[in-house]
């Protein structure tokens, strides 16, 4: 049982890429390094053709949907693949759950939630299939709060759902944008990275 300090937090809201879901190389998902092997599609035709412009920020926060997006662009190409297809396969391949990370969640007694800038049928699958929605009382992602990480609507969904003061509230994430953000409104934070991860124990107070 984690010792009761001043900076004890009330609720932790962790990142999911790059915290509970080590999916990240470089700051960039490895799911795609098989792409063209397996399936045929270049992974840089993903940046410059799939997701060019403004098209992760409108999926991110839900105003495009995914999978009708990818089913679109798929057709569009000539590519047998259905867009449900090529979603389970993205998911699947983009899980690496991190079980030292989940232990020290399910071994603090604060409330838990995920704060994650992912659309809603990922979201689901993070919930769902991968199961962390049986791990924190809910999952806060973009393409249902309407807004992503960094914008303060995102932090301000949590806070008024949470009732607690932002100085009650962690944020675990590996974003330096995301940490000065919820820095700026008040809340704990902790930036994960490989070079601090060991340190996150001591700093819930578990070690």
């Amino acid at each position: 049982m984690p010792q009761e300090t001043e900076n004890t937090p009330s609720l932790i809201v962790w990142d999911f890429d790059g915290v509970l879901n080590a999916n990240m190389v470089n700051g960039r998902p490895v799911w795609t390094r098989t792409l063209e092997s397996d399936l045929g599609i270049p992974r840089d035709s993903l940046q410059t053709d799939l997701f060019a412009g403004d098209t992760v920020d409108e999926i991110l926060r839900g105003r495009i949907d995914l999978l009708a997006h990818v089913s679109d662009w798929l057709e569009a190409r000539g590519h047998p693949l259905t867009g449900r297809a090529f979603l389970d396969y993205w998911f699947e391949k983009d899980a690496y759950p991190d079980p030292e990370v989940l232990g020290w969640l399910r071994a603090h007694p604060a409330r838990h939630v995920i704060g994650t800038n992912n659309e809603t049928h990922r979201a689901a699958y993070i919930e769902e299939t991968m199961g962390y929605g049986a791990h924190v009382e809910t999952v806060f992602c973009s393409g249902r709060v309407g807004a992503a990480k960094p914008d303060p609507a995102f932090f301000a969904r949590i806070e008024a759902w949470s009732g607690l003061p932002p100085d009650r509230i962690l944020l675990v994430d590996d974003v330096a944008e995301n940490i000065a953000a919820a820095e700026a409104r008040g809340w704990q934070v902790f930036r994960f990275t490989d070079e601090t991860r060991d340190a996150l124990p001591a700093r819930l107070g578990l070690a």
